[in-house]
């Protein structure tokens, strides 16, 4: 280790790893930007080839946070240093290779190429300047063995396995997603990232894994698989890198592809211009994954299914500004710029929250409580009362389902990206003093916004509505009745006062989200309660009460409030966890 640029000490190591995820990220925009230029209908093969390094480039991504986090690291991805303007050089790499945000074509396709190039036979280690990624890793691999010689492995992996992403987490995984708690899985996540870029045995052209897009065949690395794409031609066994593809011709073509701006700039158009604002959209979702991706790596691995869910948002977003034209007959594109968390629709401090993303799901932050509530009932279903259950376990930023699709209710598992799940939001932003309707009794002035009702039924009791009870209301008894009544009525659709305009009296209820399920196991809406602030997609903050109730069964026409559309579709928990 007599190299002065060598890695040396564990935080050297660390700080490796660290350049090694931003090194990863930024391979993401060009790639993304190359894929939503693409028609899948008339460029199948760059379509499949594109999406294919995409996910495996996020796959290398969640490698380096394993890594990271295997060695005591806390991974960073929500940060200006992700998003520099384009066109930029590789963190810390080879100054002369800049990437840019292009549409297909050749020259995105001989970028792609430098990019994944094979380090030569013989080169060596490179921890800083490095001219291939292969060199950059080679590196790291030495300096993770030159500090578990000097330190002890044990010493060297003191990080929480706990942290540690994995198949699991991540849908349509393509390749291994190791975890990492000893040297040897170190070495492994190591080996997949340089394999599926620059070929097994550093020489051939296979990765070691069967193609995703095609089982039956073996996959090429990433430099090869552009290649193929340049030459028209695939590879097959036997073939090696001084031969080149042998194998069956390949159509690629270049027409048709949506003609992207190079490197689009917010600052190309005018602040309020349509262009700008869906640029300043999609900068919002971008940003949002990097978040989310952050969370995951940070304790919350959970998330890794919901960032990835996030990113088919982004996909609609982007192609949606390359069919929008701008001055100079070109289309418009993403411009992949950060937005800094205080100009976001929502920032997240270390304050208890829940924000609804945008076609996704409930995000609560700050470890708000997480349990079951069960309605009883009589033996004529009339509603009696709420039973608490177990607590579930969560992380301290966990996603609950919005959709109604997920496999793993009332997590979030990312169904709602693969299902389309249209999450338009149309509560009622209106304050609850402006809406209620007020029906006095004595010692009791009731008020109700219908907008809120979510059909618990405790209003309406085994006789009479609470409505028709007030007229009786000289009776404590009844009076009695009627507030036990609203003080379950799980929306706060009700509310009552001892005279009218007077304080709202309400029971002390904790800060903490409910999964509620109500008759016959039908499952209801998640019961929020204690005051925890909510905020739409929009980031329009919904008005904070002691009680809501908010949708997870994705049908509710008022979003992201529940309105009891879960009674009439009869919607059900299965693959609840």
């Amino acid at each position: 280790m007599n190299d002065p640029g060598a890695i040396t000490t564990l935080d050297g190591l660390r700080e490796h790893l660290q350049w090694a995820i931003e090194l990863e990220h930024a391979t993401l925009p060009p790639y993304l930007c190359a894929l939503y230029s693409l028609d899948p209908a008339r460029h199948p093969e760059a379509a499949e080839v594109v999406a294919g390094v995409f996910v495996e480039e996020m796959i290398h991504l969640a490698l380096a946070a394993n890594l990271l986090n295997a060695v005591g690291g806390a991974p960073l991805l929500d940060t200006p240093r992700m998003l520099p303007p384009h066109p930029r050089p590789l963190p810390h790499g080879d100054r002369s290779l800049e990437l840019s945000l292009l549409p297909f074509g050749p020259e995105a396709l001989e970028t792609f190429l430098r990019l994944e190039r094979p380090a030569p036979p013989g080169a060596p280690a490179e921890a800083d300047g490095y001219e291939t990624i292969g060199q950059f890793y080679d590196a790291i691999e030495h300096g993770l063995r030159h500090v578990c010689d000097r330190l002890g492995e044990k010493a060297v992996f003191s990080g929480d396995p706990a942290r540690q992403v994995h198949a699991g987490h991540f849908r349509n995984t393509a390749g291994q997603l190791i975890p990492v708690t000893d040297l040897a899985s170190a070495l492994t996540a190591l080996e997949e990232i340089v394999e599926q870029g620059e070929g097994t045995a550093r020489g051939e052209v296979w990765d070691g894994d069967r193609d995703v897009h095609h089982p039956e065949r073996d996959e090429v690395a990433h430099y090869y698989r552009f290649q193929e794409l340049k030459l028209g031609r695939r590879y097959r066994r036997g073939d090696t890198p001084e031969t080149g593809p042998t194998g069956e011709t390949i159509d690629v073509g270049f027409d048709g592809v949506r003609p992207m701006r190079r490197d689009p700039r917010l600052a190309d158009h005018a602040p309020g211009s349509p262009i700008r604002v869906a640029q300043e959209e999609f900068n919002h979702t971008y940003c949002a994954v990097l978040h989310l991706l952050e969370q995951a790596f940070n304790g919350s691995p959970r998330l890794l299914s919901v960032a990835t869910g996030t990113m088919y948002a982004l996909k609609a977003q982007a192609q949606a500004l390359m069919a929008m034209p701008d001055e100079d007959g070109m289309t418009a594109g993403p411009t992949f710029e950060y937005v800094a968390p205080e100009l976001r629709r929502w920032s997240t401090g270390d304050r208890r929250q829940i924000v609804a993303l945008r076609d996704g799901p409930y995000v609560v932050y700050g470890g708000v409580p997480l349990r079951r509530k069960r309605k009883i009932v009589s033996a004529g279903n009339d509603a009696l009362t709420w039973k608490t259950g177990e607590d579930l376990e969560t992380e301290d930023t966990y996603a609950l389902c919005r959709c109604g699709k997920s496999g793993s209710k009332p997590f979030c598992d990312g169904t709602h990206a693969v299902a389309g799940f249209d999450g338009t939001e149309a509560a009622v932003t209106r304050p609850y003093a402006e809406l209620q309707h007020v029906h006095d009794g004595v010692g009791i002035s009731a008020q109700r916004v219908g907008e809120l009702c979510v059909h618990a039924a405790f209003c309406i009791g085994r006789t009479r509505p609470i409505a028709a009870m007030l007229a009786d209301t000289e009776d404590s008894d009844v009076r009695s009745t009627i507030m036990g009544r609203i003080d379950h009525c799980p929306s706060g659709s009700y509310s009552y006062a001892l005279e009218r305009g007077g304080d709202t009296i309400g029971p002390d209820l904790p800060q903490a989200i409910s999964v509620l399920e109500e008759e016959e196991g039908l499952a209801s809406a998640l019961w929020v309660t204690g005051g925890v602030p909510v905020l739409r997609a929009d980031g329009e903050p919904l008005e904070t009460r002691d009680r809501m109730t908010l949708c997870r069964c994705g049908h509710s026409a008022g979003k992201p409030l529940c309105d009891g559309t879960h009674r009439k579709i009869e919607f059900r928990e299965e693959g609840a966890t």
